[in-house]
């Protein structure tokens, strides 16, 4: 069996797919790759499903040694990615041979890559997935130094493209599309959220980016008439507003239900895009 020996896990390394669909009203999050268009991109590139099983990476950090002849791809943003301490570049089909060691470094701007090899990775399922959800606890635990990965042998055809072109260079502000969200007008004033200019804060992970308004005098505040709300259902890409004024765009690993008001929804997009922002980075909403 195809194998690759974990050296080092960086930040946080875990197994990721297209998350479990069709749970929430069990309370079990959708979960799964937190930029799902990479995740499908890097199963592109070797010729698996798109919800293939693949490891996403935080912040680099991530090496491993092949323990048979392995073809793989990273995706994500723009990183380096070493063979053997080599350059070999993201984005392209990659071969490694039994022994050789591949490292995937920091990105420059971003945060997750996606490491795919042909064939997906063989891990354990809950309740059909084999993504880690850093909410529930549900699937695997993160990867460790010294976990060994095997790989399936679940690839289809070989794919026409054997790299393709990587994001566009990261911009000095990023614009995430939201459409009005079901408590819109639980604001005082909803708009708001498209004047102010946010920054990323560092309480951020997996289940959702906390935005700063940098000033208390422009953060969203409550219709000061607003009853206490009672929980309810909220959707990936939400952006729920605490009393606080601090909205927090929801991610993968997010809560099925909560109390505040979501007042905007970020596009499919736009929820890949928060994926990879890091805290300081600054974020403007755009309807």
């Amino acid at each position: 069996m195809r194998r690759l020996t974990v050296l080092s896990a960086g930040p946080l390394a875990t197994f990721q797919d297209l998350g479990r669909p069709g749970y929430a009203h069990l309370g079990v999050p959708l979960s799964g790759a937190a930029d799902r268009g990479a995740l499908r991109q890097a199963n592109r590139l070797v010729g698996n499903a798109e919800s293939a099983v693949a490891v996403e990476t935080t912040l680099g950090g991530w090496s491993a040694r092949a323990e048979g002849f392995t073809v793989l791809a990273v995706t994500g943003p723009a990183t380096t990615v070493l063979i053997d301490g080599r350059g070999a570049g993201s984005h392209a089909v990659l071969g490694l041979r039994p022994g050789q060691v591949i490292e995937v470094l920091a990105p420059p701007r971003g945060l997750r890559n996606y490491i795919a090899v042909r064939g997906g990775f063989a891990a354990p399922r809950t309740l059909g997935s084999a993504s880690t959800d850093t909410l529930s606890g549900l699937g695997p635990p993160p990867l460790r130094a010294g976990d060994l990965l095997a790989v399936a042998s679940e690839a289809g055809g070989w794919p026409v493209q054997t790299f393709v072109p990587g994001p566009p260079p990261a911009p000095a502000v990023y614009e995430l599309q939201v459409r009005r969200g079901p408590r819109f007008d639980d604001l005082a004033d909803p708009r708001v959220l498209t004047r102010v200019r946010w920054t990323v804060n560092p309480a951020s992970n997996r289940i959702g980016v906390r935005l700063d308004a940098g000033g208390s005098d422009t953060a969203p505040r409550h219709r000061p008439d607003l009853p206490e709300q009672s929980s309810e259902g909220v959707p990936l890409g939400a952006v729920q507003v605490p009393p606080s004024g601090q909205p927090v765009l929801f991610l993968a690993d997010h809560p099925v239900t909560g109390g505040y008001p979501v007042a905007a929804v970020l596009t499919s997009q736009a929820v890949d895009r928060a994926a990879q922002l890091v805290p300081g980075d600054t974020v403007r909403l755009r309807f």
